[in-house]
């Protein structure tokens, strides 16, 4: 049985002894060797620990190993995208593919469509030029050679929001792509409310490479219900967007994967109605959830709120739910191999043996994951700013040790 599958296995046998909001205080006891350790490890310049959440729960007994303020609800940064990636893998199930059609209006005579052509968007945050190419691929299967109208883009499945509560103005275009419904990777947007523009008019030249003439200016606007399905693209598997997220941490992937849980879940595809959506999947998974604000998809909102206890509910559901266990687990990034730790606790004993999700702001510093098939943790460290550097030190200190045990 590999590791993966070991670990599922562990969590799965000691969730019923999951960690509630309010947990076992230890201050009066004597302290244990280990839980000493963790605590020495986390101490550091500009550290405090009343502005520090920690967890790390033994997954073979349930026992809670080390504990500081672990129902203390703080800024996650990029943990936050653990909920996210949870709730979007048992809701939206590891199968679930975006799309994005093509549909026209008008009809079809000789080679000739007579009406315009829709670019539809449904939150795909991997559509690509390549993508285009092989829409405008279909669309001329259809025996077209020319367009009498116009090129429009669609992005109506989602709401005209193009950034998210508490976000600073400059994200949008540098932590993230406007939060659009159709955005096509690696082509150049004018300003906020331009990805549709931009994606209608990289369509209209995909088209124009391909042989066809369009006759109209590319434009916005929406589809009418009637119109006809012409080409169809779907995206990955969701469990592989999923580790792009978590791996990688891609803020513009875990927004656009919120607002889907809104559509799909909510019927109303805005950061607000996935963020209620998780919070509800959340509570139903018997994750701690006292205190716990999810304003947007990706943790760069200083007004989200996780606490440790909440990040290792996380933690233990997703690796004990048979249908997500697998790809929950594995969009995590691997110590010295891969995403954001690809470069970091590299050696032994860390090396492969933690999988985590990292996260850091300018107020947030945090490390939410597993090591070996044992322990189940979390790290939440705040300031004003928050100390960057040796904050991620006193993190790979203390995963250290347990990686040692």
């Amino acid at each position: 049985m590999g590791f993966l599958h070991r670990l599922a296995a562990l969590a799965a046998a000691t969730l019923a002894a999951a960690v509630p909001a309010a947990t076992v205080d230890h201050t009066e006891a004597a302290p244990r060797p280990l839980e000493t350790a963790l605590r020495q490890a986390l101490a550091g310049p500009g550290l405090p620990q009343s502005r520090t959440s920690a967890l790390a729960v033994d997954l073979r007994t349930g026992e809670v190993v080390f504990q500081s303020n672990a129902a203390r609800a703080l800024a996650p940064a990029s943990a936050e995208k653990l909920a996210v990636s949870f709730a979007a893998l048992r809701l939206l199930g590891p199968a679930f593919r975006f799309r994005t059609e093509v549909v026209g209006d008008g009809a079809l005579d000789g080679g000739v469509w007579r009406g315009n052509l829709y670019l539809v968007g449904y939150g795909d945050p991997t559509l690509g030029q390549r993508d285009l190419k092989a829409l405008a691929r279909d669309v001329a299967g259809w025996g077209i050679t020319r367009v009498t109208g116009r090129i429009v883009g669609d992005e109506r499945h989602f709401d005209k929001k193009r950034d998210a509560p508490g976000w600073k103005p400059s994200f949008v275009g540098i932590e993230s792509p406007p939060l659009s419904a159709l955005v096509v990777g690696g082509i150049r947007v004018r300003s906020a409310n331009g990805s549709a523009a931009a994606a209608a008019r990289a369509f209209s030249e995909a088209l124009t490479r391909r042989g066809l003439k369009v006759d109209g200016r590319s434009t916005t606007g929406r589809a009418p219900q009637t119109a006809l399905p012409l080409a169809l693209d779907l995206s990955q598997p969701l469990a592989a967007i999923v580790k792009r997220m978590n791996a990688d941490s891609d803020n513009f992937t875990s927004e656009l994967v919120l607002k889907e849980l809104g559509a799909s879940v909510a019927r109303q595809g805005s950061t607000a109605a996935g963020a209620r959506v998780v919070i509800r999947e959340l509570r139903a998974a018997g994750v701690p959830v006292a205190g716990v604000r999810i304003v947007d998809g990706s943790g760069l909102s200083r007004l989200d709120r996780l606490s440790a206890s909440a990040l290792v509910g996380i933690l233990r559901a997703g690796a004990e739910d048979p249908a997500i266990s697998g790809h929950f687990v594995t969009s995590l990034a691997v110590a010295g191999v891969s995403g954001t730790l690809k470069r970091r606790l590299a050696t032994r004993p860390t090396r492969g043996r933690v999988i985590a999700k990292t996260g850091t702001t300018s107020i947030s510093s945090a490390l939410a994951g597993y090591v070996r098939q044992r322990y189940a943790f979390a790290i939440v460290q705040n300031g004003s700013p928050v100390p960057y550097w040796t904050a991620r030190q006193a993190q790979d200190r203390f995963v250290t040790i347990l990686a040692r045990r």
